[in-house]
């Protein structure tokens, strides 16, 4: 039997937390999606005063850095190198801030975080990797 590892509710609170001090310590009011490897919603948090439209944004950035296994900012400077086929790829999301989540070499989720600009949501979705080992 084959066996892969997962992305845990508690796996996903400690990425979120440690996503969430980034931005306290930057002030920066931000959306969190935490999705496992089907691309499905497994953690989410808004803060009250932060902005609707990037509800939306968060959790699709998170579903495309699983989809694709790779961060969105690739997709972001593939756009920005004049690739622009990717604009109209089912799924992607060119702006950085999704990151997938990876264990033992699988993507186990993925991280996605909007609402400040796109380099300082890379920065916070950054800071939550780094928590999981």
């Amino acid at each position: 039997m084959l066996t892969k590892p997962i992305l845990t509710l508690e796996d996903a609170q400690r990425v979120a937390a440690a996503a969430q001090a980034e931005a306290l310590r930057h002030e920066w009011r931000v959306v969190i999606a935490i999705v496992d490897d089907g691309g499905h919603l497994l953690y989410f948090q808004r803060g009250h005063d932060t902005q609707f439209g990037s509800v939306e944004i968060a959790m699709q950035k998170a579903r495309a850095a699983v989809a694709f296994k790779r961060p969105t900012k690739a997709t972001e400077m593939a756009v920005a190198e004049g690739r622009l086929n990717h604009l109209v790829l089912p799924g992607l999301l060119p702006a950085e801030g999704g990151v997938p989540l990876i264990r033992e070499g699988h993507v186990i989720g993925g991280i996605g975080v909007s609402g400040v600009r796109s380099a300082q949501d890379g920065q916070i979705a950054a800071a939550g990797v780094a928590v999981l080992g």
